[in-house]
Formats: C-alpha cells, structure tokens, sequence
C-alpha cells in the first residue's frame, strides 16, 4: 500500500527536477553555453562544433544530479511539500500553529538525517521509521485543528456560559410548579439540559486532555529527533530501531484514538447545539 510519505516523494522528485532546472546556476550554464557557440564557437581547432552545447548539457545534468542528492535539498523540497499537506496557515491559534510548524521542523531534520545514510539495511530502518512519522504528523495536525476549532468555536462558549444558569432557573420553576404536566414537561428539559451539560464537560475534558497529549508529543518527537542521531550499524543488531518504531506506532495510535474520541464527542455537541 502506497504511504501518505511516498506519495509526497513522488512529488518532491518532481519538484526537485522543476527546482534543478530552474535554478539561477542552471541559467547561466545554459545561456553561456548559447552565447560561446555563438560568439566563440571553435576556440581551438580541434573543438567541434557542438562542443558548448554538449558541455552545457553536461553541466546542466551536473546541477540536476546534485540537486537530487543533496540531502538538505531534499528535505527542504519534502517539507515544502509536508506544508501544503499539513498547512500550518489554517491553524489561527498562535500556540497550535507553533505546536504544527515544530512538529514539521522534526519531520524535516528526520529526513535530511536519512538522506546522509547510503542505501542499506540502516537507511531502509530509517525510511520506515520516517513513514510512521509521517502518521503521526498527520494525527498530531489533526488534533491541532479540532482544538482550534474548539478554542473559536463562540457557540460553545455561550452555551458553556448559559447552560448552568438555564439548568439553575428549570430547577427552581420545577420546585414551584404544582401543575403535574408542567411538572412532567420541565423534567423532560432539565434531563435534556442536565445531559447536554455533561456532554459539554465531558468534550472540555477531553480538550485539555488532547491540550496534553499535544504538548506530551511534541516532547516525544524531540526525543526520537535525538535517538535517530544515535542509530549506526551496531543499533540493528541490538534492537534500537525496532525499539524507536514501536515506540512511535504507540504514539501515532495513542493519538490516532484521542482524535477519533474527540470527533465523537465533538460532533455530538454541535449537532446538539443544531
């Protein structure tokens, strides 16, 4: 099955190509070549011809092919690429955005890491190791949005604000009303009330709940920042690697469970508020 980390690959091959291509070294290499063949095209006698368009083509795939080594290059393309995938721009919460354009720092240092390793049992460790970053990247985006959206969402505010004095007011009419149908219908809205109450309490727990496990792993990512500057070829027989890849499936599904439990709760709420 093709990852969320290949498909942007794909692209960050693409983009490097357009990148190589487009690059002021590029230009000049082309437009010297063009103008030598014209103005000095056989400076020696033995020189062919098509001697500066050749060694502008060669120059040209030069610059093409450590354009695509180049592993900061790569990482930063990847990253660009992570970016429009996990906008940071559409987190309006100053903190949360922080939290994003962190965890995509990580990402982007993770990969430039990689690409120093030569291809080989470490380096294929250390792909797969990326690829459940990626996830985990995704999930921490997504759980940045839902708390951005619940940080301005007004509507629960009001109703976090509201609730309690209506609950408070229904209480008090209840005790005073003699009629048994006026009677039956306030107890049918105070249970309605009282259970949309806890529905709110329960998704501002939640919150902070996921507020922390934010925090918590952003900490964590910084850790498996500095464990991948640790693996070398003494840590694939010792275990290393599979032990900093189960680590992070434990955090990709820790998050990956928070996030589904606050879409329930989330979506509860507003189609309550509905």
């Amino acid at each position: 099955m093709t990852t969320l980390r290949a498909q942007l690959q794909q692209k960050a091959q693409s983009a490097l190509i357009q990148y190589a291509i487009f690059r002021w070294e590029s230009a000049l290499v082309l437009a010297l070549s063009i103008v030598l063949t014209f103005l000095l095209p056989r400076p020696f006698p033995w020189w062919p011809r098509f001697g500066w368009p050749l060694l502008g083509l060669i120059g040209l795939a030069a610059i093409v092919y450590s354009s695509l080594t180049d592993a900061e290059t790569n990482a930063r393309v990847l990253l660009q690429l992570f970016q429009e995938q996990f906008n940071p721009r559409a987190i309006q919460d100053r903190e949360l955005r922080r939290a994003v354009e962190s965890a995509l720092e990580y990402q982007r240092r993770i990969e430039t890491q990689i690409r120093q390793y030569r291809p080989g049992v470490i380096r294929d460790r250390l792909e797969d190791t990326a690829s459940q970053m990626t996830d985990w990247i995704s999930n921490i985006y997504q759980l940045a949005l839902r708390l951005d959206a619940y940080r301005r969402d007004d509507l629960l505010a009001r109703e976090r604000e509201a609730l309690p004095k209506e609950i408070e007011r229904l209480t008090a009419q209840r005790r005073l009303e003699g009629n048994p149908a006026v009677q039956a219908e306030l107890d049918a809205v105070l249970e309605s009330k009282g259970k949309h109450w806890q529905a709110l309490r329960a998704l501002d727990a939640r919150m902070k709940q996921a507020a922390l496990q934010l925090e918590q792993s952003l900490t964590a990512l910084a850790t498996v920042y500095s464990q991948v500057q640790l693996i070398d070829a003494q840590s694939v027989g010792s275990g290393r690697a599979e032990r900093l890849q189960a680590d992070i499936r434990e955090q990709v599904a820790r998050l990956n469970d928070l996030v589904s439990s606050i879409n329930e709760v989330y979506n509860y709420n507003t189609k309550g508020l509905g």
